[in-house]
Parts: C-alpha cells; sequence; structure tokens
C-alpha cells in the first residue's frame, strides 16, 4: 500500500510492479504529484520560455535580425499544459501495465497496517509506505490569495505576468522564479532574510548568480527580513515593508520560502509512526518508521526535498521489501540543480562546508570565459569549482565536491556527481578524455589543473 503518487510513491509503485509486487496506490488529485503538475517540469517549462525569449531579444549579436519579440504567456501557458498532460498520460499508462491499482482519494492509516481513503475504502498492505508529500510555506501577514500573493501554485497556473513583483525567498525555487519573471520583463526584487541568496551553495558560485542577477537589473536584498504589505485601494498593487521601514510597491508577492511536509491527513492512530514538531515523519536510514512493516519517503521526511531522491529513497524501500540487499542513500553527496540563469549545479561539499568538516582542501576554479563552446553559445558567464581533500604531502586526494554555475551545468554534472560518489582523485578522472569544444571540459580541465599539470588552468 503507498499514500500518495508523487515522485517517492510512484516510483516506489513502478518498481514495485515491474517486480511483481502486488501495489495498491492512494493519491487525492493527479499521480505524478507537485513535482509534475505545479513543481518541476512546469516552473522548468516556463523557464525555458525564458531563455527562448532571452535568445531571440540577443539573436542580433549572432546575425540574426528579429524585430519586437514579444512573450504571449498564454501560450507558454499552454505549451507547459500540454508537456505535463503528455507525462501524466504516460506515467498513468505506466502504472497500468505494471498491475498497480489507483485509488483516488486521501488515505490515512491506521493499526494493522488497515489505511482508508476518505471515501470508505478500507485497504490493507503487508507493508506500507508513506509519501504523501509537501505544500508550499507561507509566512504571517502574507495571505494567498492567489491576485497579488502566491506560492509557487499560483505562480505556475498564470496566464499573465505581472509588470513587478517582490520575491521572498532567494533560495533556489525564489532565484529560479525571479530569473524567470526578470527575464520576461517583469521589475524583480527578491529579498532574503540571510545573509546570502542561493544558502548551502559555494560561495564563489552564489557570487555568480549574485552578479548576474544585479547586471540584469534584479534588485537583491538580503539579511532583511518582510514585516507584512498593504494592499492598493483598487486591489491591483500592494506595498510591502521589509527591513529597517523599507517599502516597496509591486503588482505581486511571490512567497517563496520553502515547503513544509504534508503530513496532517495521515491518520497514524494505533501506529508506532513518529511525527516531529515540523511535521516530518521520523525515519531511519533505510525509510523504516517506527511502525515495523511502514515505510516513508519523499518531502515527508527530513531529507533534501528533491524528486530524484525520492526515486532514490522508492528504491531502497522497494528492494527491501523484495529481500535484497540495499545501500542507503549518501545525503551529502546527492546532485542538486536550480534553474535559473545562469545555472547552477552541484554535488558534494561545498568548499566552506569541507573547511567545517575538518578536511585540509584544496579547490581549483576555471571560469566559462575561457570555454570555446561557452564563447559560441554566447553564455561565457560562470565557472567550475572542484574541491579536494589535501593530502599529507600537499597533493589532492579524493574529490570531495564539484560546485558549477554557468551554461546548461545542470546537464554537465554527471560526470562530477560519479566522481564524488566514487571518491575518485583529480588523477584518476584526469585520465578521462574530453571533447573539444564542449562545456564539459571546463570540468575536464579544473580537474587536471588539480594534478599540478594543467592546460590552458594553471
Amino acid at each position: 500500500m503507498i499514500i500518495g503518487g508523487g515522485p517517492a510513491g510512484y516510483a516506489a509503485a513502478l518498481r514495485g510492479g515491474l517486480a511483481g509486487l502486488s501495489i495498491a496506490l492512494v493519491e487525492k488529485e493527479k499521480v505524478g504529484g507537485t513535482c509534475l503538475h505545479r513543481g518541476c517540469i512546469p516552473a522548468k517549462e516556463f523557464l525555458e520560455t525564458a531563455t527562448v525569449y532571452r535568445t531571440v531579444v540577443g539573436a542580433k549579436e549572432f546575425g540574426v535580425s528579429v524585430d519586437a519579440p514579444t512573450v504571449e504567456f498564454a501560450q507558454s501557458q499552454a505549451r507547459k499544459q500540454k508537456v505535463v498532460d503528455q507525462l501524466w498520460k504516460g506515467l498513468q499508462g505506466l502504472l497500468k501495465k505494471r498491475k498497480v491499482t489507483v485509488f483516488a482519494g486521501t488515505g490515512s492509516l491506521g493499526a494493522g497496517h488497515v489505511v482508508t481513503v476518505d471515501d470508505g475504502t478500507e485497504l490493507v498492505g503487508r507493508h506500507v509506505i508513506l509519501a504523501s508529500g509537501s505544500v508550499p510555506r507561507t509566512i504571517a501577514g502574507f495571505d494567498v490569495d492567489g491576485q497579488i500573493v502566491m506560492t509557487s501554485d499560483e505562480v505556475l497556473g498564470l496566464d499573465r505576468l505581472p509588470a513587478s513583483a517582490v520575491v521572498v525567498g532567494g533560495g533556489a525555487i525564489g532565484c529560479e522564479f525571479a530569473s524567470m519573471l526578470a527575464d520576461l520583463n517583469c521589475e524583480v526584487t527578491v529579498l532574503e532574510a540571510l545573509p546570502k541568496i542561493l544558502p548551502g551553495c559555494d560561495s564563489d558560485v552564489a557570487d555568480v548568480v549574485l552578479r548576474s542577477f544585479k547586471k540584469r537589473n534584479i534588485t537583491v536584498r538580503t539579511g532583511v527580513a518582510v514585516t507584512g504589505h498593504t494592499p492598493a485601494a483598487d486591489g491591483r498593487s500592494t506595498t510591502v515593508a521589509f527591513g529597517d521601514g523599507e517599502q516597496v510597491t509591486v503588482e505581486a508577492v511571490v512567497v517563496s520560502v520553502g515547503r513544509r511536509p504534508l503530513s496532517d491527513n495521515l491518520g497514524l492512530e494505533g501506529t508506532g509512526v513518529v511525527v516531529d514538531q515540523r511535521g516530518f515523519v521520523e525515519v531511519d536510514e533505510y525509510m523504516h518508521t517506527g511502525e515495523p512493516g511502514v515505510f516513508a519517503a519523499g518531502d515527508l521526511v527530513n531529507t533534501p526535498a528533491l524528486a530524484h531522491v525520492g526515486f532514490a529513497e522508492a528504491v531502497v524501500i522497494i528492494d527491501q521489501i523484495l529481500g535484497e540487499q540495499v545501500v542507503p542513500v549518501d545525503y551529502s553527496k546527492v546532485p542538486w540543480c536550480i534553474y535559473c540563469h545562469p545555472e547552477v549545479a552541484f554535488a558534494g561539499l561545498s568548499e566552506q562546508a569541507a573547511r567545517d568538516a575538518g578536511f585540509e582542501v584544496i579547490a581549483k576554479k576555471d571560469p566559462y570565459g575561457g570555454n570555446g563552446r561557452a564563447l559560441i553559445v554566447g553564455e561565457p558567464e560562470g565557472l567550475v569549482k572542484v574541491i579536494c581533500e589535501k593530502l599529507p604531502d600537499g597533493r589532492a586526494g579524493r574529490i570531495l565536491g564539484v560546485h558549477m554555475v554557468g551554461p546548461w551545468v545542470t546537464e554537465q554534472l554527471g560526470q562530477a556527481y560519479l566522481s564524488v560518489n566514487w571518491e575518485a582523485t583529480p588523477d584518476e578522472v584526469a585520465h578521462f578524455i574530453q571533447p573539444h569544444p564542449t562545456l564539459s571540459e571546463t570540468f575536464g580541465e579544473t580537474v587536471l589543473a588539480l594534478t599540478g599539470r594543467g592546460l590552458h588552468v594553471g
């Protein structure tokens, strides 16, 4: 029995179904969850719209004349929905092919592994997986109305964009929305309570994004908290108060301060499942809850809120049910991708995190400005940074982290992710040839430089 049809839930269903398990899945809306319908996929579609528009606006540099390009956001919305629907139908077909029975409704767990759907249907599973996902967090004084104050859910449903917006929160989701809105001619102000945007990213990477935002006239204020807002009488704008008595008037406020686990309706009476004060279901490294035979995964547990982490956790659970040996997810080395412009991607420790963990480190970075392909595509902004453990003889040992910012780095992270997770050294990775001219050469050049004998990087 699986409660929740998002990435963790449907991945468990697909893997278990392929192995011949009898599986029922309870989903209150549409299988695919937030990621497919109100998160990863629609957000990236709109970011692609921004990329296309930015490319067309800059086409003259490549000798291509385009007169006064405009954005028809309703058309982008329609295209987004077409992509989402295609993936949703494909997922439904896969679940059916693997003989997964889907029940529409909200599922709650009681004693004896009994799952009750809100229509009264009772189901019993030898094993139960809790994967009910998450919802956007909100903040006091900013009641979501879908017109002026929005979360990611409402922004992704717009058919027209505001002329100006405050994005509350400078994390991954906030930076993606700020980047997209600014590229599509919205005047954007980012307000972040922490000292810097993209907390958790390597400082060199975050600094590149910050410089890019400023060049694109995105106002970024860090170390400031929002205190409330006052809507205009005509309902077309609002004035946001922040910091020490400062204000900004905008047409929209995008609240982007993370997500909270959706554990409210799980029931759990008569079970040993424990929910902490923040709403997360407590699990061990193998995703076991406090109730024998009951697991939890995805945004419902306090692990990185990433769809691919949910996939990995589902694999850990199903393979245990099948009686196979499993390796728990190493959350310190999972891949992270942020799709703002410029893109950000990383795996492993940042330089500061490595030092805080007690490592002596050697770090090397290489800018995309010296990469031929980056110059060809007109995206020279960014860098690759590789952090290694420093050996007693002063040489670079195992690669602890790779942090990238620049053109299409989300598609280049693969070899860096493998290097970190295989605990490879620069000497080992440098043996592999990078094709030329490619963007991935920058990673190769940085690693080669860490051997002490780089080509273009000293």
